[in-house]
């Protein structure tokens, strides 16, 4: 079986804890095949963005043109997109793909506070929204997003309901960002899946840790390689929602800052896979004690 085919449009985080770095570790660990078009490059690390360099839209465009003209493509998650350019020209030709799954991380400031979308940009997020099938905004996105304030459930549910009745697309409005609600008995999360006439609360148990960076990323690609393999949305969410509280609690504690994930789930996935297929009957840990000083 042919594994789903799932285009990143992204900027690359040169820390590796977000962007296309924790895109293409999300697309792989969950069983996809990861292809790029890098809209910008940063400099970047788990303290902040030191400065941010973007592609230029035709080779953007040149990027998903070869991707798809050759492989093909089961679903794209587009995050930070570079320029309101940029954003225009890639709505432009998402809009000829038929039938294919769109999830849009509506990316505009890095867990450390730093800009990475400034207001032309933000504007033109219009036209990709227009072309998504899913838009994965967080509370202040969408606050951004809807000029909505919201403290609440509620608050979080009316301001994705109407990014929903302003889109078409289905919204997966992200609460991390808000506090705790009084009804919880222990602390959780509630990131809400909203569609016509149906709306999910995902409650998760919330990770204290400073080690997030790249949480909407990883969320976003999950989702977007569930749909590209054939799940439902709501099979893909559900599992999007696991893998990244398993990440979070992985995290390695690296930098100084805002740290990454832990996408390997702390394991070497080469030992597990090569122990599934090796005639002479190896498994995980005996690969990893004859290949490694840590065994």
């Amino acid at each position: 079986m042919k594994p789903g085919r799932i285009l990143i449009i992204a900027g690359s985080d040169s820390g590796g804890g977000a962007g296309i770095q924790a895109d293409i570790k999300t697309v792989t660990m969950l069983g996809g095949h990861a292809m790029t078009a890098i809209t910008a490059l940063t400099a970047q690390n788990t303290l902040g963005v030191q400065g941010v360099h973007p592609v230029p839209t035709a080779m953007v465009l040149a990027q998903i043109e070869s991707c798809i003209s050759d492989i093909g493509v089961d679903a794209v998650k587009i995050g930070m997109i570079g320029s309101a350019q940029t954003a225009a020209a890639v709505a432009a030709l998402l809009a000829q793909l038929d039938g294919v799954p769109i999830v849009f991380d509506p990316v505009m400031v890095a867990t450390s506070g730093s800009l990475l979308a400034d207001e032309a940009t933000v504007v033109a997020f219009d036209s990709l929204m227009q072309v998504a099938s899913v838009i994965t905004p967080n509370v202040p996105e969408l606050e951004a997003l809807t000029g909505m304030a919201i403290g609440d459930i509620g608050g979080l549910e009316a301001a994705g309901q109407a990014l929903r009745d302003r889109t078409g697309a289905v919204i997966f409005a992200k609460g991390g960002h808000l506090p705790q609600q009084a009804d919880d008995d222990r602390p959780l999360i509630h990131d809400l899946l909203i569609d016509e006439d149906m709306v999910a609360d995902y409650a998760v148990a919330r990770i204290e840790t400073r080690n997030s960076h790249g949480t909407g990323c990883t969320l976003a690609s999950a989702i977007a390689t569930g749909l590209g393999g054939g799940l439902s949305l709501a099979d893909a969410a559900d599992r999007a929602e696991a893998f990244v509280a398993a990440v979070l609690a992985a995290a390695p504690g690296l930098g100084q800052g805002h740290g990454p994930m832990g996408h390997a789930l702390g394991l070497t996935p080469f030992y597990h896979l090569l122990a599934a297929v090796d005639p002479t009957g190896w498994d995980a840990a005996a690969l990893a004690a004859r290949y490694s000083d840590h065994a």
